[in-house]
C-alpha cells in the first residue's frame, strides 16, 4: 500500500494550500472535497510541478458513509494514509435559534464528527508510517461565540479532541497538531455570511502562510499551532480575560460582519 497525505477540504483556501505545502515536502497526496473540477485542476498544478499527481476522490463528507467510501476508494487503489489532514469545515454567522437548525447539524456533521471519524479509522496506517494528523481548528476554539455559537464550539471540541490524541497516539509514533488560524481571506467568509472587519485583517495571514505554519507544527510534534505572532498574543490575552467580556467583544465583531441581524 502506497503512504500518501490524504487531506480533506482541498478545493480552496487553506486545504488547497495545505496540499500544496506537503506536495511540495515529497509527499503523495489524496485530495478530497465535494468539487471535484477544482480537485482535479490542484492535481493538474501539482503534477505540472513535477510531483506525483494526488489521487482525486470527490466527496460529500456530511455524508454518514463518507469515510467508510474514502477507505474503500483508498484500498482499491492501494493507498492509506501515512498523514491525515482534517481541513473541511464550514461556519453560519447569526445567532443560533434564527438559523436553519438543519444546516447546524450539517456543521456538527462536516465539523466534529467526520473530523473524528477520519482522525480514529486510519490509525493503524499512520502507526505504520509514523505519520501524523493535522486538525484544522481555529482561534474560535478558545473562547465562546455569540453570533456563530454551534461553528465556534465545533472547534473548541477539534482542539480539546486533538490535544487529547496527541497525548494518547504518542506511544504509536503518530503526531497529532490543532492547527489554529485566526482571520484568512478564504471562501470561508461566504459560506458563513460574514466579513473580515478591518481590525482583524491586521492580524490577517494569507492561506499558504497558515498552510506552512501547520505543516512545520505537525512534522515538530507541537500539539498546538496558533497560526501568527499576532494570533497567539490573542489568544494569551484570551486566557486572561473572562469569557463574559470576550463574549461581548466577539458579539460586536461579528455583528459588524455583516451577519444579517
Amino acid at each position: 500500500m502506497k503512504p500518501v497525505a490524504l487531506v480533506t477540504g482541498a478545493s480552496a483556501g487553506i486545504g488547497a494550500e495545505l496540499a500544496r505545502v506537503f506536495a511540495a515536502h515529497g509527499h503523495a497526496l489524496a485530495l478530497t472535497a465535494r468539487r471535484e473540477d477544482r480537485l482535479k485542476t490542484l492535481a493538474d498544478e501539482i503534477a505540472a510541478s513535477g510531483r506525483p499527481r494526488p489521487a482525486v476522490l470527490a466527496l460529500d463528507l456530511e455524508r454518514r458513509d463518507a469515510v467508510a467510501v474514502l477507505a474503500a476508494e483508498l484500498s482499491a487503489r492501494d493507498l492509506e494514509p501515512a498523514f491525515v489532514v482534517n481541513n473541511a469545515g464550514f461556519g453560519l454567522s447569526g445567532p443560533a435559534a434564527a438559523l436553519s437548525r438543519d444546516e447546524q447539524l450539517a456543521m456538527i456533521d462536516l465539523n466534529v464528527r467526520a473530523l473524528t471519524e477520519l482522525s480514529l479509522t486510519f490509525v493503524d496506517s499512520l502507526a505504520r508510517h509514523r505519520g501524523g494528523i493535522l486538525n484544522v481548528a481555529s482561534i474560535a476554539a478558545f473562547l465562546p461565540g455569540p453570533g456563530m455559537a454551534v461553528y465556534y464550539a465545533s472547534k473548541a471540541y477539534v482542539l480539546s479532541f486533538s490535544e487529547a490524541l496527541h497525548h494518547e497516539l504518542a506511544g504509536r509514533g503518530i503526531r497529532v497538531t490543532a492547527l489554529c488560524p485566526g482571520p484568512v481571506e478564504t471562501e470561508f467568509q461566504t459560506r458563513s455570511g460574514m466579513t473580515l472587519p478591518a481590525a482583524a485583517k491586521l492580524i490577517a495571514l494569507p492561506a499558504a502562510r497558515v498552510a506552512q505554519i501547520g505543516y512545520d507544527g505537525l512534522l515538530r510534534g507541537r500539539r498546538v499551532a496558533v497560526a501568527g505572532l499576532g494570533n497567539s498574543i490573542a489568544v494569551c490575552l484570551m486566557r486572561l480575560v473572562p469569557n463574559a467580556l470576550l463574549m461581548a467583544a466577539v458579539d460586536r465583531r461579528v455583528g459588524s460582519a455583516g451577519n444579517g441581524e
